[in-house]
C-alpha cells in the first residue's frame, strides 16, 4: 500500500486514530482535538512514512458537529488528501461488511478500512467569503427557529385562562430581542453582499430566474458558488440535484414492490425548502415556471410532485444564469 489512510474518530475533546499503511494496520490511540494534538499525529505520522519517499495521505474524518474541521484544516495545510464521509453511508458500509461494535476505537478503524475501500470525495475549506455567508444563514436560520419557537409557547400561554403575567412578559421580551437580533443579522448579510461584488453581482443574475428573490436567493448564490468550489467548476447538473437533494429516489422490487418516488433528501434542508417555496411563488406568475408547473398537473401529476419538480429547474435555471452573465437564458427541454 502506498498511501497512509488515517481514520479518525472526532469528539469534542479528543478524537481516536487508526491508521492503514505499509506497515498494514493500526490502532494509533488518542489525541487532543487541539493544535497540539495535530501535531502529535504529524509527528507519528513523519516517524512512519518510508524513505526516501513519503507515502501519499488520505486523512477520513467523520463530520461531528464542526468538531472535526480544525483538525480538517490542518490536513489540507499539509497537502494531506481530506474527507468527511457521511456518517451513515459509513455505518451502513460497515454493518454490511458484518460489524456490530461500535466504540470510538472501531469507528477509527472503520473510517480507515472504509477510506481505503470506497471513492471518497476530496474535503475542500471554503473560501472565507463563502464560509461567512454560511455561517450568517446558519446563524439567521437558528434565530428564526428560536423566535417560532418562542411565539408558540406565546400563543400557548394565551390561550390559558389565568395565565401568569410575568411569564407573558418575559416571553414577549425575548420575543423582541429575538426579533432585533434577526434584523441585524439581516443587515450583516446585505452588508457582507456589498462588501463582495462578486457574490452580489450573483444574486442580481439569479433574480432574473422566476422563483428566485432577496429572501432565497442569498440561499441559492452559496448553494451554487460552494457546489463550483467542491467541483473545481466541472460539475454537472445532475450532481448539482443531487448535491441539493432534490433527485428522485425510486423504490421498486420485483413485479410487486412498487413504493411512490420521491426526492433523496440529502444535502441542507433549509436551501430546499427556499427552492420549494420559491416554485410556490413562482408559478403563480405569468412565466415560464408556470407553464412548467400546469404542463405536468395537466399530464395527471401531483401538485406537490409538480412543485417539487418546480423547486429542481429553478435551480438548474439559477445556475445557468450565473454562469451565463446577464445574457437571456432558456428554459432547459
Amino acid at each position: 500500500m502506498d498511501t497512509f489512510i488515517i481514520g479518525a474518530d472526532i469528539a469534542k475533546a479528543r478524537f481516536e486514530v487508526a491508521v492503514r499503511g505499509p506497515a498494514g494496520e493500526q490502532a494509533w490511540g488518542s489525541f487532543v482535538n487541539s493544535p497540539t494534538g495535530f501535531e502529535q499525529l504529524a509527528e507519528q505520522l513523519a516517524a512512519a512514512q518510508p524513505q526516501p519517499e513519503p507515502a501519499a495521505v488520505l486523512l477520513v474524518l467523520e463530520p461531528t458537529g464542526g468538531y472535526e474541521l480544525a483538525l480538517a484544516e490542518f490536513g489540507c495545510e499539509r497537502r494531506w488528501l481530506v474527507s468527511r464521509p457521511n456518517p451513515k453511508r459509513v455505518r451502513d458500509w460497515a454493518k454490511g461488511c458484518g460489524r456490530r461494535a461500535k466504540t470510538d476505537r472501531v469507528d477509527a478503524r472503520d473510517l480507515a478500512r472504509y477510506g481505503a475501500s470506497q471513492p471518497v470525495a476530496h474535503y475542500q475549506p471554503l473560501p472565507p467569503e463563502l464560509s461567512q455567508l454560511d455561517d450568517l444563514l446558519a446563524r439567521q436560520e437558528d434565530l428564526q427557529q428560536m423566535l417560532r419557537a418562542e411565539l408558540n409557547r406565546l400563543g400557548m400561554l394565551n390561550s390559558k385562562p389565568g395565565h401568569s403575567p410575568v411569564v407573558q412578559a418575559d416571553l414577549t421580551a425575548n420575543i423582541a430581542a429575538l426579533e432585533a437580533r434577526l434584523a441585524k443579522i439581516g443587515q450583516e448579510i446585505k452588508k457582507h453582499f456589498k462588501a463582495q461584488p462578486k457574490l452580489q453581482a450573483k444574486l442580481s443574475q439569479l433574480q432574473s430566474v422566476p422563483g428566485i428573490g432577496p429572501k432565497n436567493g442569498v440561499y441559492v448564490v452559496l448553494l451554487l458558488a460552494r457546489w463550483e468550489h467542491l467541483t473545481e467548476g466541472r460539475g454537472s447538473v445532475k450532481g448539482l440535484v443531487a448535491f441539493t437533494g432534490l433527485d428522485p429516489k425510486t423504490y421498486e422490487s420485483g413485479t410487486s414492490v412498487h413504493k411512490r418516488a420521491s426526492i433523496s433528501r440529502m444535502g441542507q434542508s433549509q436551501t430546499r425548502r427556499m427552492l420549494y417555496m420559491g416554485a410556490l411563488g413562482g408559478v403563480r406568475g405569468n412565466n415560464v415556471l408556470r407553464e412548467f408547473y400546469r404542463g405536468l398537473v395537466g399530464r395527471g401529476k401531483a401538485k406537490k410532485l409538480a412543485l417539487t419538480a418546480g423547486a429542481r429547474k429553478i435551480l438548474v435555471m439559477g445556475r445557468v444564469s450565473a454562469n451565463a452573465g446577464r445574457q437571456r437564458w432558456r428554459w432547459p427541454r
